[in-house]
């Protein structure tokens, strides 16, 4: 067994582990931030697999957009940060852990009987092939999804701020 091979284990039981964690701690915080651990875990092993872009847009796109805006969104709208009672859900937890383990063996077996074993890679993905497609035939649907990533952040603004000037003076 290589030193690639043990790494790749340890990053394997580690992503597991934060998944885990994901979805089972009660804080939305805490939630967030092992989110980010395991797309950041998740970026390592594309990187081994000699996905770079993939890898980097995966560390941009999730953990630099997705996760700031959850995050920004939780703290603009001021939610309980704290466990809570009305969510928590304790006499179905055994019936889905089952559906879960049954879902995670059907999708083993078929990922074990339509693979083989050994994993070949040829060539990693070319960069500057992609970027040039990207900022080439799609430039129009990049930019109009930034604008529109644009205006939802400044609406988002706008709805979460307190104006003093447009509240009345009882509301002071």
């Amino acid at each position: 067994m290589e030193a690639v091979d043990i790494f790749s284990y340890f990053l394997l039981l580690l992503l597991l582990l934060s998944g885990v964690k994901v979805v089972t701690t009660s804080n939305v915080i805490h939630a967030a931030i092992f989110l980010v651990f395991t797309l950041a875990t998740t970026a390592v092993l594309f990187i081994l697999l000699s996905a770079e872009f993939v890898a980097l847009v995966l560390i941009l796109v999730y953990i630099g957009a997705v996760i700031v805006l959850f995050l920004f969104g939780v703290m603009i709208t001021r939610a309980p940060l704290g466990p809570n009672a009305e969510l928590d859900n304790d006499q179905n937890k055994l019936l889905a852990a089952v559906i879960s383990l049954s879902i995670f063996g059907i999708f083993t077996y078929i990922l074990l009987q339509t693979f083989d074993s050994t994993v070949v890679i040829s060539e990693g993905t070319s960069t500057k092939l992609l970027g040039e497609i990207l900022l080439s035939r799609f430039v129009f649907p990049f930019e109009l999804v930034s604008f529109v990533l644009l205006g939802a952040l400044i609406g988002g603004i706008t709805l979460a701020r307190k104006d003093n000037a447009l509240m009345d003076e009882d509301q002071i």
